[in-house]
């Protein structure tokens, strides 16, 4: 029996930095991840997606290069240098990750964990069986894609993981699913030259967001990358014909080289024996934990996917942290509850905090406070006039609330929101923090002006 005073069970982006920072406050600490360090994230989501959305990005800049009196000529794309550079960067951080925690003394465990009781682990391994003991453990399964049973089984119908694999791209796709993921994919294969056609049952696309983010994307997405989008329906009917997929909307029959399957992805915490520790999980498979992080177990603490509350690997990291500290020094400390949130279509978004509809649902009076790239200088100039951002605040007090942005490095620029509203500022207040010219991120200044009927580079509504 092999002795801990904390056990990981999950590598990705949540248990790999909560195993280094139990490790720096001095546990002895062992991780164990049945298939890849990084989970998800590294290997099958954020960076190998993000790099060939980089190669998009590179592509329409080229093709847009006239625009600032660049000739160009014909340009040529290989997706499989691209690919072949994904997995290269893929294995440098990965091998990144193995150096980090070997350095910090954490111990690697290839295999499955499961618990014996509240305080052991067996773990099934490539050579045989590890017993662990430990005082603490902390669960970091992740989730894993969702593919309904509707859809049968072939080569052509893929959930994202598999879609990564692929050396070529398909001449035409059909994506299930107007989440992030569906999304963000069908927007990267269009860019790179696919028909794409994008299926979401529900009435809009990304639901989550406000109408009016919602409306600029789709306008976007539609018009000028020449996504066909629909609405309102599912699909059935789905079938391989050998060298197709096809599928029903309502009426209108789909065909395509491929169908990706984008509708959601479900916590993994199948496997782990829960029920020998005294947990059990909930209807949607999720561990429930409490603000600290921790389950009803309380040697037994959950973050990231594996718990209720948004997909997100910085969601994951952050509470890893929280959690590793909590474990290892016995002083409580609560999980972050801001969590920002970037999505990476063309024009990319990032949200953070309340969106109006939840301010309403709350019952909250707020003011907005909108302004647009087209209206900015450093946007017009580097040919980026699409998308705005977006301020929501108490009416009462003027506190920020909320942001919103969709534009250009939309990823980037919601950051600095996120760190506004967690300091509790006023739109007032953030008015009078100087921001250098020219920039973007000018643009969150003329937005808390516009919200007090001020801004003096729009034309504003007239004041009460």
């Amino acid at each position: 029996m092999e002795k801990f005073d904390v056990v990981v069970i999950g590598g990705g982006p949540g248990g790999y930095p909560a195993a280094i920072r139990a490790a720096q406050l001095g546990a002895k600490v062992a991780l164990v991840e049945r298939e890849a360090l990084g989970g998800t994230c590294l290997n099958w989501g954020c960076i190998p997606t993000k790099l060939l959305i980089a190669g998009a990005d590179a592509l329409t800049s080229i093709k847009a290069a006239e625009l600032f009196g660049v000739t160009a000529g014909s340009v040529a794309f290989d997706y499989g240098v691209l690919w072949a550079r994904k997995n290269t960067v893929v294995a440098q951080l990965k091998e990144g990750v193995s150096g980090l925690l070997k350095a910090n003394g954490v111990t690697g465990i290839k295999g499955t964990g499961a618990f014996l009781d509240r305080n052991r682990i067996v773990v099934a391994a490539p050579k045989g069986q590890r017993l662990l003991e430990t005082a603490k453990t902390i669960l970091a399964t992740g989730s894993r894609s969702i593919v309904p049973r509707f859809f049968p089984a072939s080569p052509r119908i893929l959930e994202s993981k598999a879609v990564l694999d692929l050396q070529a791209l398909p001449k035409s796709l059909i994506v299930v699913g107007g989440g992030v993921i569906g999304c963000e994919f069908a927007c990267m294969a269009a860019r790179m030259g696919v028909a794409v056609t994008l299926v979401e049952m529900l009435p809009d696309i990304m639901p989550l967001l406000d109408a009016d983010v919602r409306r600029e994307l789709k306008r976007h997405m539609e018009k000028s990358l020449g996504i066909r989008i629909l609405t309102g329906s599912g699909i059935s009917e789905i079938a391989d014909t050998g060298s197709s997929v096809t599928g029903k909307v309502g009426e209108t029959t789909l065909e395509a080289g491929l169908m990706l399957v984008a509708v959601g992805r479900a916590p993994v915490s199948d496997g782990l024996q829960l029920e020998q520790a005294g947990l059990t999980t909930t209807s949607t498979g999720h561990i429930a934990v409490d603000e600290y992080g921790q389950t009803r177990v309380a040697a037994i603490y959950a973050i990231g996917d594996v718990t209720p509350g948004a997909q997100l690997a910085h969601r994951a990291t952050s509470e890893g942290l929280t959690v590793a500290s909590n474990a290892v020094t016995g002083k409580p400390a609560k999980v972050e509850k801001l969590v920002p949130s970037c999505i990476f279509t063309s024009p990319e978004v990032g949200n953070v905090g309340l969106t109006e509809t939840e301010a309403q649902a709350k019952g909250l009076a707020v003011k907005i406070g909108k302004f647009s790239f087209a209206s900015l200088g450093k946007a017009l100039a580097g040919g980026h006039p699409e998308g705005f951002v977006k301020w929501i605040a108490d009416a009462a007090t003027d506190r920020l609330l909320g942001a919103h942005v969709i534009g250009h490095s939309a990823t980037e620029l919601i950051a600095e929101a996120g760190a506004a509203i967690r300091a509790e500022l006023t739109t007032a207040e953030f008015g009078r923090t100087i921001h250098a010219h020219p920039t973007l991120s000018e643009s969150w200044v003329e937005a808390a002006h516009a919200l007090h009927g001020l801004s003096i580079h729009a034309v504003n509504r007239k004041r009460a």
